[in-house]
């Protein structure tokens, strides 16, 4: 169906997990809770607020129980965090969150980056981890990492990504995500690529996350939309990038997506002002501008018939 018939599209924003994490300002938990309420206040309904990784690994990350603590009292919202494996997932019990999240990379030189094991020991890891999520109540999304292509291996064959979906839906998950970790896809690949996806595992929900490193960010957006994605990540700012992955940088910035959405008719329920405000506030936190653009063009003036190009 086209994308331009959908009323709806979910916006995740990641900003205080995938967006915070490779910053050399630690942000204090303060700080970082009043980001994840200025993100709802804006009318996001997922966020991404942190993850339960090694704090020797990602400092950023250290105090994800005390901030999961502080937002208990948000209403309406569903709060997802990273978890690598199963000790991650223990930490994640009794914390409040309403969804984890795990990523399991394409390649095997990948995952040793990021999880110190190779594919099929990540792979391994959901498998233990998948059940025990359901039965605690958790929506269980999985991303497949460096999908389009691997920083150490390079481009990824879609045939190595299906036959990994499949294998992650017979662990068990509610929503499959693909990565563009290091921004190297092109529209017609993430067409493809989900495309096929949906053709192979048809019963599971699909996300992707896209990185702007190469400015094919937003275009990929609309190619996912294209092949019926209707879920899609993005961050404040454009902030962001992988500690593992050399040289990636922020994902698409989220009220440039939203921008993008709503001008195509696509409701998000995101209040655009409220994203812009939220932008130089984290620009006056970290003291400097960040790559997204719209916070700081202002509205769109309506088209005027027969003006000049």
């Amino acid at each position: 169906m086209s994308p331009e018939r959908q009323h709806s599209v979910t916006v995740v924003d990641v900003s205080p997990r995938d967006g915070l994490q490779i910053e050399p300002y630690l942000m204090p938990t303060p700080e970082k809770v009043e980001l994840v309420r200025r993100l709802t206040l804006a009318g996001l309904r997922r966020i991404e607020v942190t993850s339960f990784v090694n704090p020797a690994r990602v400092p950023q990350m250290a105090d994800a129980e005390s901030l999961l603590d502080a937002l208990r009292d948000l209403q309406g919202v569903s709060l997802s965090a990273l978890v690598l494996n199963e000790r991650g997932f223990e930490r994640a019990l009794g914390s409040g969150l309403h969804e984890v999240t795990y990523v399991v990379p394409a390649t095997d030189a990948m995952a040793q980056r990021n999880q110190g094991a190779d594919a099929a020991t990540v792979l391994a890891g959901w498998r233990a981890v998948a059940s025990r999520a359901g039965e605690a109540g958790f929506h269980r999304s999985v991303t497949i990492a460096v999908a389009f292509g691997c920083p150490f291996e390079g481009r990824v064959p879609h045939d190595r990504v299906v036959e990994l979906a499949m294998r992650i839906r017979d662990c068990g998950a509610d929503e499959l995500s693909l990565a563009d970790t290091i921004g190297v896809a092109a529209p017609a690949e993430v067409e493809d690529l989900f495309a096929a996806l949906a053709g192979a595992v048809p019963e599971m929900a699909l996300r992707a996350h896209l990185h702007n490193t190469r400015n094919t960010g937003y275009a990929n957006a609309w190619a996912a939309l294209r092949a019926g994605v209707r879920t899609l990540d993005a961050s404040l700012g454009g902030l962001g990038g992988c500690p593992f992955a050399p040289g990636a940088t922020g994902n698409i910035a989220t009220e440039d997506l939203v921008y993008m959405l709503e001008r195509m008719g696509m409701g998000t329920g995101i209040d655009a002002g409220r994203l812009g405000e939220g932008v130089y506030w984290l620009e006056e936190r970290l003291g400097r501008r960040l790559p997204g653009h719209c916070a700081h063009v202002g509205p769109a003036a309506p088209a005027k018939r027969g003006a000049a190009a």
